[in-house]
Parts: structure tokens; sequence; C-alpha cells
């Protein structure tokens, strides 16, 4: 059976219309995927080898990871998305949860704005942390999940207004405007203790952790590694 993704279905408005109002303005619209304050460059760093994406969508974080030193490598649910990111980097169409890379495999992984795009983000995470060698990183950057969700008002970016809903931890398409992805393909939060303990359910260990710079942050991001495995 051909694999099915929400984000089939808006692909051409995300790369055609979403991405060009977020690259002339906007910065600080949550979920917008082309300003994470450079995050993603500290916490992933100059390295070689191959770095896999999952969640890589129209694969518009290729280039960096190039100019890093990696060699990007691209995974999606999504047809429509992959449409446009296979003249980015090279892809593939996989499931996040099962990725089709043999065991301990890989110097890095990233994931970057997709977590709330994946319902089983804790199996998604157990897999990297399979695929990845002893010693390899993950590098995950995504909305904040103590400031963004369908409980935070951010029409007004200097007067943040977070409403009740942060512990509940379901999948909505509620959100403070109707004009980002959320509102189209929806989102599930996940309140942040949850969140990193999907990091240490997996056998990964903690680096390094930041934040956007606006005052209640759009962005998280977190460096882990898989521990060397000693005998």
């Amino acid at each position: 059976m051909a694999l099915t993704a929400a984000y089939d279905q808006i692909a051409d408005w995300y790369e055609e219309e979403f991405l060009c109002k977020r690259a002339t303005g906007a910065k600080t619209a949550e979920g917008n995927p082309l300003y994470l304050d450079g995050l993603l460059g500290d916490l992933l760093g100059a390295g070689d080898g191959t770095c896999l994406e999952i969640g890589c969508g129209t694969g518009v974080h290729a280039s960096q990871v190039r100019e890093l030193g990696w060699t990007p490598l691209g995974i999606d649910l999504s047809v429509g998305m992959l449409r446009h990111a296979r003249a980015r980097l090279p892809i593939a169409q996989a499931d996040a949860e099962h990725l089709p890379i043999p065991d301990n495999a890989l110097p890095a992984v990233i994931a970057v704005m997709v977590h709330t795009d994946m319902p089983a983000y804790p199996a998604v995470v157990r897999d990297v942390a399979r695929v990845l060698r002893p010693g390899g990183v993950f590098v995950h950057v995504g909305v904040h999940p103590c400031f963004c969700g369908g409980f935070a008002d951010r029409s007004d970016p200097d007067a943040v207004v977070i409403r009740a809903g942060y512990r509940d931890g379901h999948w909505t398409k509620s959100s403070w405007t109707d004009q980002g992805v959320r509102a189209k393909v929806g989102a599930t939060h996940r309140p942040l203790p949850e969140l990193m303990h999907a990091f240490l359910d997996a056998g990964l260990a903690f680096e390094g952790f930041a934040e956007s710079s606006e005052s209640a942050p759009v962005v998280m991001a977190l460096r882990a590694r898989k521990p060397h495995q000693h005998t």
C-alpha cells in the first residue's frame, strides 16, 4: 500500500507560498523553517559523512548541512514534499518510525521543525538511536513545547498569551493564525518532560540545549549522542 501524508495536499502551497513569505519576512512566525536563530548549525557543527534528515520536507536545510561539511540525505512520508526536495538532496520516501537503514550506520541525524508532525515521535527517536553509530549525534530543532501550540496565542510577539492546554498533549488544528501550517495539517503537542524522556528512553545522552532569542522562544533545540558501548 502506498504511503500517504497530510503534507501531500499542501506541498505546493508550502513550497511556493509559505516558504516564500518566510524568506522575505515574518521571521518569528511559529513553525518558520527558515529562521532558526543559527541553532541547527551551532548544534550540528562541522563534520563529514552522511547526515540524515528525518521529515526533510522540501529539503530547505540541505544547503546548510553541506556548508558544514556533511553529506545530506533526506527521508519523508510525503511524496508531494519530496517532489520539491529531490532537487536539493538525495531522498527516499520512508516512515521515520521504521528507517530503511541498518543499525549503527550513521554519524549524524537531524530533525528540524517536524516533531509535532509525528504523533509517535518517541518511536522515531528510538529508531534514530538504532541507526546512529556509537558516538553519533542527533540534533533536534523544533517548536518550543512551552510557548508554541494550540494553547499559545502569539498574535502579539511582545505579549504572548499562554492559555490552558499545555499539559493536554493532544493533536489539534488550533492555532493563533490561519496562515500557517498548523491550521492546515494540525500538530501533536508534547509537554517538555515527555519530549525530553523520549531521548532518555532511547538511550541517548544529552550534550547541549538552546532556544531561539525571542522573549518567549519559538524554537527549542538540543544535541544528543549515542554512547559508545563498553565491554
